[in-house]
């Protein structure tokens, strides 16, 4: 017994110290893998990385600047505004470091204090009321000013703390003020030469603008006398590649290194391989098919009710975007505040189609143009839409330009149809509605529609003002609902952003207005 003891105790033993060493043997691995870890990620800060791009930016003027493309190489980059939404959208300080609403009207900033310009112009008080005034300036000309005309004015109280004066109660002022439109410009840039500000922009962001060879690419570089974390890349190069199979293949051998201008045909090739990720998240906006209600040939409502009846937009989501995104059912995402899933899309109904059609007095059917940039989504969406209509009488016209020229297109009103979408940048219904629908916002603001509706106009009015947000939902369903009424467009899908990016990326991510955050970026 005492020699069977002696042995269970002697194999005991040996257990315990196998323990103790597989243990030991564990935690010093796992202190050398963190220390690994932290060395490889201090020898990864450095390097280019080179984005893919389909069009060249229209400018770099955060003031002239309507469209997400062209401001996704200065937001958060070069640009940063005195607040900033979070992964969650929620908003954060950033070069105000905190904020408080002295009454309904009056709200009141306290700036960042040594921060630089990258043109070594101290940010400050003053440097936020040129910003704001410029803007505002009806002889800027600026295409962003309604988006902020509810400020009156802004007061400089010291030189880190600015008063912000409002015309009236604005509910959603944080998320105006962290989108790009609230991007603080250098005073002296501005006072300067402001207008060079569209190909040169001065910023506080912790990348500075090196250069731009129009139609190939952009290129910044590191600041580095960044107030805040220092970013870990040395260059970033948004590189123009308009064909969808070479921007894939540059991600596929590591010649670029990201691209957020995913093909949705290349999805399974993408997932299966060895050298690409796949980044995937909701976004806030939301495509569709526009009628400029301008136009001769849908001014009539009874025209544009039968063309959305037939339109299949769920075939167009299954066969044209491969399932990515969700079928819409009006121009506000569900993750936008306002949302509502009580309005309804026109059903797919060829017959009540070619019935409306009759009442308008096309009972030969008619011609129409239909605009659309040079995605290659979107055209194939254009010719699933001409297949489509086809079937009542409609002739259909497709128009492929270039996004700079289709934007200059929709701006002027040259269109019967479009395929466009909004990107909502703040998450409030107040950026969706004012800017596509409101009368004010026709041509370059966002109404493409060129639609104008007195009660619409005063819902919307109604609604930016209104604080309790309860009674806001309220009033962006009847807005939306008359809109869909008024057939103004075909609600399409609500957005799903993509991008695909070599293995050796990490810590890159997309927010939900689809803007690329380059911040944690490291390449090994």
């Amino acid at each position: 017994m005492e020699k069977n003891r002696m042995l269970r105790n002697l194999i005991m033993f040996f257990v315990l110290a196998f323990m103790v060493s597989v243990m030991g043997a564990c935690s010093t691995s796992s202190n050398s893998s963190n220390g690994s870890e932290n060395g490889a990620r201090s020898e990864e800060k450095g390097g280019s990385l080179i984005i893919a791009r389909l069009s060249d930016a229209t400018r770099l003027d955060p003031h002239f600047i309507t469209d997400i493309p062209s401001a996704n190489i200065i937001y958060q980059k070069v640009y940063e505004t005195l607040v900033v939404p979070n992964q969650d959208m929620e908003i954060e300080p950033l070069l105000a470091t905190e904020w408080k609403q002295l009454d309904e009207v009056t709200w009141e900033f306290s700036l960042k204090e040594g921060v630089k310009f990258h043109d070594g112009t101290p940010f400050n008080a003053e440097a936020v009321k040129l910003t704001f005034d410029r803007v505002l300036d009806p002889e800027t000309g600026s295409p962003q000013r309604e988006k902020l005309s509810m400020i009156k004015e802004i007061e400089i109280v010291d030189e880190y703390t600015v008063l912000m004066h409002l015309d009236y109660p604005y509910a959603p002022l944080l998320s105006i003020l962290a989108s790009n439109e609230g991007s603080i410009i250098s005073p002296k840039a501005i006072k300067e030469n402001g207008e060079s500000l569209s190909q040169h922009p001065v910023g506080t962001g912790p990348f500075i603008f090196e250069s731009w060879n129009t139609g190939q690419d952009i290129t910044l570089i590191k600041n580095e006398s960044y107030w805040g974390q220092e970013p870990n890349l040395e260059e970033v190069i948004f590189k123009v590649v308009p064909e969808d199979a070479t921007r894939l293949a540059l991600i596929e051998t590591g010649e670029a290194h990201v691209s957020d201008q995913v093909p949705v045909t290349e999805l399974d090739r993408i997932e299966n391989s060895n050298s690409m990720s796949l980044y995937r998240t909701e976004g806030l906006g939301v495509e569709y098919i526009g009628f400029n209600v301008e136009s001769k040939a849908v001014n009539d409502v009874r025209v544009r009710k039968a063309i959305s009846h037939a339109i299949e937009r769920e075939a167009i989501l299954k066969g044209v975007y491969n399932k990515v995104g969700t079928l819409a059912n009006s121009a506000m995402s569900p993750k936008v505040f306002g949302y509502s899933e009580n309005i309804k899309a026109y059903e797919y109904d060829i017959n009540k189609a070619k019935k409306l059609l009759r009442e308008a007095g096309y009972k030969d059917g008619l011609s129409l143009n239909l605009l659309t940039s040079d995605r290659k989504e979107r055209i194939n969406m254009a010719e699933v839409i001409q297949s489509q209509l086809k079937g009542i009488g409609v002739d259909v016209s497709i128009q492929v330009l270039e996004y700079g020229a289709y934007l200059e297109m929709i701006d002027k009103g040259d269109h019967d149809l479009f395929i466009g979408g909004w990107g909502n940048a703040t998450g409030d219904g107040d950026y969706n509605q004012y800017n596509l629908f409101h009368t004010a916002s026709q041509g370059p603001p966002g109404n493409h529609f060129y639609y104008s509706n007195e009660e619409v106009d005063n819902i919307i009015e109604k609604a930016r003002e209104e604080m309790d947000q309860e009674k806001r939902k309220v009033l962006y369903e009847k807005a939306m609902q008359i809109q869909m009424d008024d057939a103004v467009y075909v609600p399409i899908r609500n957005y799903e952003h993509l991008a695909v990016y070599t293995k050796g990326v990490e810590g890159i991510w997309l927010n939900a207005s689809n803007y690329i955050m380059l911040n944690d970026v490291t390449i090994k």
